[in-house]
């Protein structure tokens, strides 16, 4: 467990935290193209596809263990997704919706632990909660019109897994890696290389 500082953002903090965004928001638009262009490999189970989900999520969760203030999780996810409906997501604008509320979920987690915990099993936590953001948006937005049991429902349990997977535990072993090239000093993060 560990205690930031102080709440208050830092220069260094803002500007982290926009490249984390500005990054995943260009990974997010190329995700898009090939979530559309991988469509027929599932057309066994299309609900499948929802394994590809976590990547949507990793900046939330990133920015949460990187930054570790209250906010950076939201903050990240939410400039990612406006990025994306930028660059023309074919998800248009409701795609800053739907990041606000995905980012909301690992807001909520890294504050169930005042912003103390940064371990992995916070980290699966707030991609396990960012997931179930995405997953309930897509269950009443986006897949409202298809059958509840073969699809609506494997489909929301499929993204909460691949969200803590690859949100979760990616991010978690993606910011111990930056840690260990140094990028990260100015941060808890990276001063914790040997703890984390």
């Amino acid at each position: 467990m560990t205690q930031p500082t102080t709440t208050r953002w830092r220069t260094v903090d803002v500007i982290v935290a926009a490249v984390i965004a500005v990054a995943f928001g260009v990974i997010f638009w190329a995700w898009g193209l090939l979530w559309r262009t991988v469509d027929p490999a599932f057309a066994f189970f299309p609900a499948a596809q929802a394994i590809m989900y976590g990547v949507w999520l990793v900046p939330a969760v990133l920015g949460g263990l990187v930054i570790r203030k209250p906010g950076a999780a939201l903050f990240c996810e939410a400039v990612a997704a406006t990025i994306s409906a930028l660059l023309g997501s074919e998800w248009g604008g409701i795609t800053i919706v739907q990041g606000l509320i995905q980012g909301l979920g690992a807001e909520l987690a890294f504050a169930a632990f005042r912003y103390r915990s940064f371990r992995l099993p916070t980290a699966l936590l707030a991609g396990a909660l960012t997931g179930l953001g995405a997953a309930l948006f897509d269950f009443f937005v986006w897949n409202v019109e298809y059958a509840l049991v073969s699809y609506r429902i494997p489909y929301a349990l499929l993204t909460v897994v691949s969200a803590m997977v690859i949100a979760g535990a990616g991010a978690w072993y993606l910011t111990r890696a930056l840690a260990e090239t140094g990028t990260l000093d100015r941060f808890p993060a990276g001063r914790e290389r040997a703890a984390v």
